[in-house]
């Protein structure tokens, strides 16, 4: 199947032929990256500048930390943290394309209504928020759809899986089918690295990342500084930059269309470098 290479940001098209980087801005206080933890109004401002100085295509902002075990979070604080956030960065950059990092639909709703969001990066796949695909098909914005089991506060207790490759596979088939059916078509794949799997099962998924290709859709890659990488070689978060650039490199070589990246500028030179090896 031929791999749809454009999604639809608010009537233009955004060409994922050539790999892009989206910059990840967290507005919490408890991401499991300390580094990424942006609260005051001036920090926010930084990181949104830094993000599109550096060559980020896409400000990934998230107001709910996803790390395993973190703490909830109630509907009301997630959408007042994003609600700030976007009124610094629509003032500053007011055609900046911004992705929502949330599960909920009534939070992703008023980031779009209100705010001009562009697309929404749902980690639970709908799974978590019965609404959430109906309200993507209403608003008719881009989609990533993101394989995880549970909830980040039980996902590491449900890892159980007989072939990883092909569950993941088939999750996507049944969840791009209910889409498709409700009329969505700008959908992006993120096969979840980290969430509801072990460490030899991020590799394996990460091995056969290919196959994911046979879906027809952008594949949207993150692995910034996570546990697969620091768990591997030691070391902590802050110690998974080299890392982080291997894998990226990794999955540019399997085609991925979206980096995820904390580390925006080094994301960037990932793709150029792979871009000239490859074409070159």
């Amino acid at each position: 199947m031929a791999t749809s290479l454009c999604i639809n940001i608010q009537g233009k098209l955004l060409d994922l032929s050539q790999p892009r980087v989206m910059g990840i801005l967290n507005v919490t206080p408890d991401s499991f990256y300390a580094e990424s933890r942006k609260q005051s109004d001036e920090a926010i401002s930084q990181r949104a500048n830094e993000i599109l100085l550096e060559g980020g295509d896409i400000i990934d902002l998230g107001a709910y930390s996803s790390r395993s075990g973190a703490a909830d979070v109630s509907p009301e604080e997630e959408m007042e943290r994003l609600g700030r956030a976007l009124r610094i960065i629509r003032h500053e950059h007011p055609h900046a394309i911004i992705s929502i990092d949330t599960f909920r639909a009534s939070v992703a709703e008023r980031c779009v209504l209100e705010y001009g969001a562009d697309i929404i990066n749902d980690i639970s796949g709908g799974e978590l928020d019965p609404d959430m695909f109906p309200t993507v098909a209403r608003l008719n914005v881009p989609y990533i759809l993101m394989h995880m089991k549970g909830t980040p506060q039980n996902m590491q207790q449900d890892t159980h899986y007989d072939d990883i490759t092909s569950e993941v596979m088939q999750y996507f088939g049944r969840k791009v089918d209910q889409l498709h059916e409700m009329g969505v078509n700008d959908i992006i794949l993120d096969p979840g690295y980290g969430f509801a799997k072990t460490l030899e099962q991020n590799y394996e998924l990460l091995r056969n990342q290919h196959v994911l290709h046979e879906l027809g859709l952008p594949i949207l890659v993150g692995v910034s500084r996570k546990s697969m990488i620091y768990k591997l070689l030691g070391g902590t978060p802050q110690d998974a930059l080299n890392g982080t650039t291997v894998l990226h490199t990794i999955s540019l070589m399997q085609g991925a269309h979206i980096l995820r990246a904390h580390d925006v500028k080094e994301a960037v030179e990932a793709v150029r470098i792979c871009g000239c090896a490859v074409s070159g």
